[in-house]
């Protein structure tokens, strides 16, 4: 099975993607990810969607939203950050996004003085440190070791503002691998509409049914200004006939627009 991830080598992306399959294979944004499966490039590809701390990865959201793919599975991983780096002095850390933030407040405690770069990914900020002392890179201990004897000190562990940080990432398929097996199903829903009381009608739709919404986020649709989309994750599978009342009732709320079924599917912990 082809998968493909953001790379490169080293992310916590692909440490989810090898619960997939061995060999892994890399671009530098989720949107290329999504669009690599979308068009057959890749039998599968692995997402972050939403993390523990930081809240939902709206990259993600958003690719999902505008591809025509599914979801067969959803790996949940504990996320363990470590500051790398050639030395203990440097100007700069580099690391994803979503990596700084997480660890936002051991940053301001001790390197308060410290800039902070977002790059595509945790492994490409290990990569800039490797290359420059002056920069230190945020990424799992294990990415201290290089692969020509060039590695890096661990300057400290676990420096995650919460030790229970984790990152929820989607298993992409293309729409064809779409099931309706799974103790969860996710769907974004565009009612192309605006008036009171039509979140509440998406709600009851599930509530009436005893469902229990796990996620409902919503997201600018890129239409208007004040138009959203939402992405909902409901506790309870498509071959379930209360699911398959809920979404003919959400159907029928979005007729205007339109509903996208990603699929439903089961959970993996994977521990690193």
């Amino acid at each position: 099975m082809q998968v493909v991830t953001l790379g490169p080598a080293g992310t916590y992306s692909h440490r989810a993607a090898r619960a997939v399959a061995d060999e892994v294979e890399f671009r530098e944004s989720v949107s290329a990810i999504v669009e690599a499966v979308a068009d057959g490039s890749f039998d599968r590809g692995v997402v972050p969607i939403e993390n523990s701390i930081e809240g939902s990865v709206t990259e993600s959201l958003d690719a999902l939203a505008n591809s025509e793919v599914s979801v067969t599975k959803e790996i949940v991983t504990p996320i363990r950050h470590a500051l790398l780096a050639q030395g203990p002095d440097f100007d700069v850390v580099a690391s994803h996004s979503q990596a700084l933030a997480q660890c936002r407040t051991y940053l301001e405690e001790n390197y308060p003085s410290v800039k902070l770069e977002a790059v595509a990914s945790t492994a490409r900020g290990v990569e800039r440190a490797r290359a420059d002392p002056a920069i230190a890179g945020i990424g799992h201990p294990d990415n201290a070791t290089g692969s020509d004897g060039d590695d890096l000190q661990i300057i400290a562990e676990d420096i995650q503002d919460r030790s229970s940080n984790a990152t929820r990432f989607l298993v992409v398929a293309p729409e064809s691998a779409r099931s309706d097996a799974g103790g969860k199903t996710s769907l974004v829903v565009y009612p192309n509409a605006n008036y009171p009381g039509l979140l509440l009608e998406l709600l009851e739709a599930f509530a009436e049914r005893d469902i229990n919404l796990s996620r409902i986020e919503s997201r600018p649709s890129g239409n208007r200004l004040g138009d959203y989309l939402f992405h909902i994750d409901a506790d309870a599978g498509l071959y379930e006939e209360r699911m398959q009342g809920a979404l003919d009732e959400v159907e029928g709320i979005a007729r205007n627009g339109w509903v996208r079924i990603l699929g439903s599917y089961d959970t993996q912990h994977v521990l690193y």
